[in-house]
């Protein structure tokens, strides 16, 4: 009966694998999308077909140069495990870079996957910039196990819209990220250049997180910035 149990579980994990790493190819292409357009009412073969579409990708390492695999073949950016990621060192992780292109030849969009830490569990997200890497155009935040109605409401619009062409740069040009503040004296949010959103009444913690992550992990990046504008 032991055997016979084992075999039926291993054959059903062999039947099973090819949907499940399907459903999680379309996962993550959801979420790369949705830092830049709305694609709520996409079915999961349209999405597949626009992200092959408009979107490239490279893995680049912390100093801002394409990595390949030991066989001189590219790695596959969308498989880039952001979670596990997070607790490598710096120097020694695959850093995904994703690009949005209206008409297939100029990138409009630059795309980066964020990880961190919440009130109760891990958050994470895409952050979508301009072609100058420094203006926030979009973002999809998501979260493991944040309250309802409190912290969970990072992956709401009315709060993900907030970032929308927020500067990542100070007035003298250098990296300071998108704050989530408290104290922010923008509540309206016209000010495009004071690098702060608007905090969620009742969820510090969670804000805090979103700061930390879009600060730290969007550092990491900063020579691949340079690189690109550089040319």
């Amino acid at each position: 009966m032991t055997i016979f149990l084992g075999s039926l579980l291993s054959f059903t994990r062999m039947q099973l694998g090819p949907i499940q790493k399907k459903q999680v190819e379309i996962d993550t292409k959801k979420k790369i999308l949705g830092a830049v357009m709305d694609i709520s009412s996409l079915s999961p073969e349209e999405v597949l077909e626009l992200y092959n579409e408009k979107m490239n990708s490279i893995v680049i390492d912390v100093e801002g140069e394409e990595v390949l695999q030991d066989d001189g073949s590219k790695y596959v950016a969308e498989e880039v495990n952001i979670q596990k990621n997070y607790k490598i060192s710096p120097d020694q992780r695959k850093y995904p870079v994703f690009m949005f292109s209206s008409d297939g030849d100029k990138v409009d969009y630059y795309i980066f996957p964020m990880f961190g830490n919440g009130l109760w569990d891990w958050i994470s997200g895409f952050v979508a910039l301009d072609e100058n890497l420094n203006t926030v155009v979009g973002v999809a935040f998501y979260h493991k196990a944040e309250t309802p109605g409190l912290g969970a409401n990072i992956k709401q619009r009315f709060f993900m819209d907030d970032f929308i062409g927020e500067s990542l740069l100070d007035a003298d040009g250098n990296f300071r990220g998108v704050t989530v503040s408290k104290t922010n004296l923008d509540p309206k949010n016209e000010d495009k250049y004071d690098n702060e959103v608007d905090a969620i009444a009742g969820s510090t913690i969670t804000g805090d997180g979103v700061t930390a992550m879009i600060r730290s992990d969007l550092s990491l990046y900063q020579e691949y910035f340079n690189n690109i504008n550089s040319k």
